[in-house]
């Protein structure tokens, strides 16, 4: 047996929720790192975790410079569907030869 650790599945409404608490409250505490750290122990997730959830969101949002997530998500199906395609001429460059 591997003792390889799981990461949480966090649901699409926690991370909402979570981002919108930093959103919300990031104006209570000296800086943003700060407010992601006193809420990540809050609804028990490690502080990096959520810094990737509200910089996504910042992304998402147009504030920080990046893909968003609807690129993101354009990118990685051209990247399989490239991949797809190599497989595909070499299955056939093969059969021609």
């Amino acid at each position: 047996m591997t003792d390889k650790k799981q990461r949480p599945h966090y649901s699409p409404e926690v991370r909402e929720r979570a981002v919108r608490m930093v959103m919300e409250h990031g104006g209570e505490y000296l800086s943003q790192w700060a407010a992601i750290v006193s809420i990540s122990g809050k609804i028990g997730c490690v502080p990096q975790t959520l810094h990737g959830w509200v910089a996504q969101a910042e992304r998402d949002a147009g504030k920080r410079a990046g893909p968003s997530t609807e690129e993101r998500d354009r990118i990685k199906a051209l990247e399989r569907e490239n991949r797809e395609l190599r497989q595909a001429n070499e299955i056939l460059r093969k059969a021609s030869a």
